[in-house]
């Protein structure tokens, strides 16, 4: 994916929306995109987070002990709490389909969250809203 598409499928997704266009600039700076076969591992329950992860193409299943919990699509993200508390994963990721995904290393990811400060915001609210209870999977 080109520098400016990239930028374009940034803006379209709800962590983005309304950024800048030097903004978009600085996040996709930090994206190393990497192609995922269906049922390959995007992030492995257990491991260190090393990376905050976009899904940019295709869907993406999220697991815990084997349970799935949710299905994730094209502009959705996962892999912030790994990042932002130095914990092991606490889910595993597999590609449901063939996935692009962009990974933004851990400082880096850090780095972008105090140049744009609403992006704190926005995944405060993201992970208030994966953990909240619910009697359907997202």
């Amino acid at each position: 994916m080109d520098d400016n598409s990239l930028d374009a499928l940034l803006a379209t997704m709800p962590l983005f929306a309304g950024l800048s266009e030097r903004q978009l600039e600085a996040v996709a700076g930090t994206v190393i995109e990497r192609r995922v076969k269906p049922g390959k591992s995007v992030i492995k329950e257990g491991s260190w987070g090393h990376e905050f992860v976009l899904v940019l193409e295709g869907e993406v299943e999220i697991l815990r002990d084997g349970k799935v919990l949710a299905t994730l699509g094209s502009g959705e993200h996962v892999g912030e709490l790994g990042v932002l508390d130095d914990v092991r994963r606490n889910a595993t990721v597999i590609a449901r389909t063939a996935v692009v995904v962009g990974a933004i290393d851990t400082g880096l990811f850090r780095s972008l969250l105090t140049e744009i400060p609403v992006l704190v915001e926005r995944i405060a609210a993201s992970v208030v809203e994966r953990s909240a209870p619910s009697n359907t999977t997202p």
